[in-house]
């Protein structure tokens, strides 16, 4: 949270002088990536942000600056902007032990993850029960991991898919595309001309997707959401045991992606929005910490004092209790951080409203 001061001026000669705090640009998300039950995002600064389920510590991200990250069941992998890769969580087969190199992607599933290196080529790790982290040769532009299944985008647009079959999951369809996504027994892909394309286990009406063009999709456990080329979000599937997990809210995104019960989302503005199951808070991103503002209060000479809710300290308040920087008013009055409240410059006086102290 930056701090910053305000020097404002009134038609009455008074003058105020207050601390606003405005929203960092660590508020606002670039990426977010729906797992089993947590969620994690790359802020616009590229540092990671995670919550929800932690019992493998896959909510609990390194530090350092990151260009993309991949939230799986229970581990989290992410690329680190020098193209290295780092994960967390779960290491059940080795899925969060890496390999070395340099990747321009990565895709966390179920017990296994994979990557795109920065030459094209693919890396698999972790379970292979099936055939999962068994790439075929070639260079590809992305790829994801689902269940017990991988699929890629080559870079001529066709798609490649291996590991466990049994509903057709890893038999995709003829054409080329921009994009795909594998989820637990079916795959989605957004075809060159904006047309989704569907493939599996049709368990709850999952790979049955919409009419319309598209720019993204994202395949969860058993439902489906995809960002329209107007930039709303469509979801469909899972009709039983519907936890609000395909039923996205109004507005327009930058992507989406869809998790086992629950989905989120970057609005257009760089804020998220989650919905669906939130039992572990996986449904609850953390939210930008809003703006002091000035409002015009009736008063002698027309003073203006902050709303009512920037007077109440935040949880990253400095140690002093005030809720206010020391900076911002250190020395002004004489008294410091003392003064714990804000500093009137009025009619040649000045004035400090001290705030009581929490007991």
């Amino acid at each position: 949270m930056r701090y910053k001061l305000a020097l404002l001026a009134f038609a009455t000669g008074c003058l105020l002088l207050l601390a606003t705090r405005t929203a960092a640009n660590s508020d606002a998300f670039s990426q977010v990536s729906a797992g089993g039950y947590h969620t994690c995002g790359v802020r616009t600064d590229g540092t990671l942000a995670c919550w929800g389920r932690n019992d493998y510590g896959q909510a609990t991200p390194p530090a350092g600056t990151f260009n993309q990250v991949s939230a799986g069941e229970f581990h989290t992998c992410g690329v680190r902007t020098d193209g290295t890769l780092a994960c967390w969580g779960d290491d059940t087969y080795g899925k969060a032990t890496p390999p070395a190199g340099t990747f321009a992607q990565v895709s966390a599933g179920h017990d296994h993850t994979c990557g795109e290196r920065t030459d094209g080529t693919l890396a698999c790790w972790g379970s292979n029960g099936w055939g999962e982290t068994t790439p075929p040769a070639g260079t590809f532009s992305q790829v994801s991991a689902g269940w017990s299944h991988t699929c890629g985008v080559r870079t001529d647009g066709t798609l490649a898919c291996w590991g466990l079959n049994i509903d057709g999951q890893a038999t995709p369809p003829a054409g080329t595309f921009s994009q795909v996504s594998a989820g637990e027994l079916y795959t989605c892909g957004v075809r060159t001309d904006g047309i989704l394309a569907c493939w599996g286990a049709n368990i709850f009406v999952q790979p049955m997707p919409p009419a319309g063009t598209f720019s993204q999709v994202s395949a969860g456990l058993f439902h489906t959401c995809a960002l329209r080329t107007d930039g709303t979000v469509a979801c469909w599937g899972y009709f039983r045991f519907q936890y609000g997990q395909a039923t996205p809210p109004a507005g327009t995104f930058s992507q989406v992606s869809a998790g086992d019960y629950h989905t989120c989302g970057v609005r257009m503005d760089g804020t998220l929005a989650c919905w669906g199951a939130n039992w572990d808070g996986q449904a609850s991103p953390p939210t930008p910490t809003p703006t002091a503002t000035p409002t015009r209060r009736p008063g002698v000479g027309g003073i203006v004092n902050l709303a009512p809710a920037a007077v109440v300290a935040d949880s990253d308040a400095p140690s002093d209790d005030s809720g206010w920087p020391a900076a911002a008013y250190a020395g002004l009055a004489g008294t410091g951080a003392a003064a714990g409240g804000i500093l009137l410059l009025a009619a040649g006086g000045l004035y400090a409203r001290r705030r009581r102290r929490a007991s």
